[in-house]
């Protein structure tokens, strides 16, 4: 008799309507910038620099007949910036990216990234164009509603803290409390960052899209710094339904001081035995060439359809996730 042969699982996760919503939400993104007079560009996957920010993990391969391997964007945002600082004027691009990170519900090694920048714009002037999008893909009610806090009030005001001035025992004490394993180490972000995951991110959004701004100056990544005590970063991120669904920055423009957060990254990852990405020299030339004053943002785009379908997880709004691919 003979075996039975199993079905390999070729059907996606996705539903049908989720597809032709997903197919809409592009559309309307793409609508968004057009109205604005902001350029769809297209940036290469591949790229000889990579990203050396300590919580971001590359994917990398080789070329036939070139020694060194090529690593898959993070972010187009180092090749978007080079166009930026050749004089592009405002930009926009809708992409692939890759990071390699354990998948799960809210997270897949691949996904669907809107980036944008604006000139002339700072962090304030892009949350209003990123509350006006997100109103445009997900209801006008959640954008017209929506709140802004400072860092110090999203994660003061729930656990009791100054995040800004609290000690590194408080914070390992009230992770541990909400389920950390063991000793994060000695970097009072990681508890920071993983009290914002945790914690105060899953409430935040809740029935209105929430900002959260002027982050830490140790977490600013490609922001510009603040004047004030302490000094803190033009960075923000949004919240809907307890779902983080962008990042973004009034952009650093100083060659010499990226350079110098780069290399301090480096330094991290080589106290903690992660790898060593290469800088992307081509970025930073394209600041010492001079970066024109502006602001850009990366959202999430899975996720976004995530919200404005109601679901609880990205196997239902991708087409295969990277168990099925």
């Amino acid at each position: 008799m003979p075996h039975a042969v199993s079905e390999p699982g070729f059907r996606p996760g996705a539903a049908p309507e989720a597809l032709r919503a997903r197919a809409g939400l592009l559309a309307r993104c793409r609508a968004f910038f057009a109205a604005r007079g902001v350029l769809e560009v297209e940036t290469p996957v591949l790229a000889q620099g990579a990203a050396t920010d300590v919580h971001l993990a590359s994917l990398s391969t080789r070329l036939a007949g070139r020694p060194a391997p090529y690593y898959l964007q993070t972010s187009p945002e180092y090749a978007m910036k080079r166009l930026l600082a050749a004089g592009s004027g405002d930009i926009y691009q809708i992409c692939k990216v890759f990071r390699d990170e354990e998948a799960g519900p809210r997270h897949n090694p691949e996904f669907t990234m809107l980036e944008w920048y604006r000139l002339g714009f700072d962090q304030h002037a892009l949350m209003d164009e990123v509350a006006a999008l997100l109103g445009e893909l997900l209801g006008p009610r959640l954008a017209a509603t929506a709140e802004r806090l400072s860092y110090r009030e999203a994660l003061g005001r729930p656990l009791g803290l100054d995040p800004y001035t609290a000690p590194l025992a408080e914070l390992a004490a009230l992770a541990a409390r909400h389920g950390a394993q063991g000793d994060l180490g000695p970097d009072r972000d990681t508890y920071l960052d993983f009290l914002m995951a945790v914690v105060v991110g899953p409430t935040l959004g809740r029935g209105r899209l929430t900002f959260v701004h002027d982050f830490p100056a140790s977490q600013a990544a490609l922001a510009r710094l603040l004047p004030g005590e302490p000094p803190v970063a033009a960075r923000f991120e949004a919240y809907a339904q307890g779902l983080e669904l962008c990042n973004g920055f009034h952009e650093l423009a100083d060659p010499a001081e990226q350079r110098r957060r780069f290399e301090q990254d480096l330094a991290i990852r080589r106290a903690r035995g992660l790898p060593l990405p290469p800088l992307d020299e081509r970025l930073l030339a394209a600041l010492a060439a001079g970066l024109p004053p502006c602001a850009g943002v990366a959202v999430g785009l899975d996720r976004v359809l995530m919200v404005a379908l109601g679901c609880g997880s990205l196997a239902e709004v991708l087409t295969f996730t990277v168990e099925n691919a």
